[in-house]
């Protein structure tokens, strides 16, 4: 799992991480975090990437998808499968 803070392509990577994780990161910390990967992920050309927040209390989760509902990039989205998270992360198509 890659951490938020280290999503961009690193020198002779083209690609970007298909993951963000968001967990024990407030709210404030992780949107800003959210646009700027979103954008990199679809610039980078993915179709898809996943966003793990974790399922503590819901705060950060429900903070994620109110973004996504209005990020222009995003065509849609949905809670994690069985194996992709569950409820602690995200699906996010482009």
């Amino acid at each position: 799992m890659q951490k938020a803070d280290n999503h961009r392509p690193q020198a002779g990577r083209p690609d970007i991480s298909p993951e963000l994780d968001l967990h024990a990161m407030t709210v404030d910390e992780a949107i800003p975090l959210v646009q700027e990967y979103l954008n990199d992920a679809f610039i980078a050309g993915m179709k898809e990437v996943r966003v793990v927040h974790g399922k503590g209390t819901g705060v950060l989760r429900q903070a994620v998808m109110r973004e996504l509902k209005r990020h222009p990039l995003v065509k849609s989205f949905r809670s994690g499968g069985r194996f992709e998270g569950s409820t602690g992360a995200t699906v996010v198509e482009f």
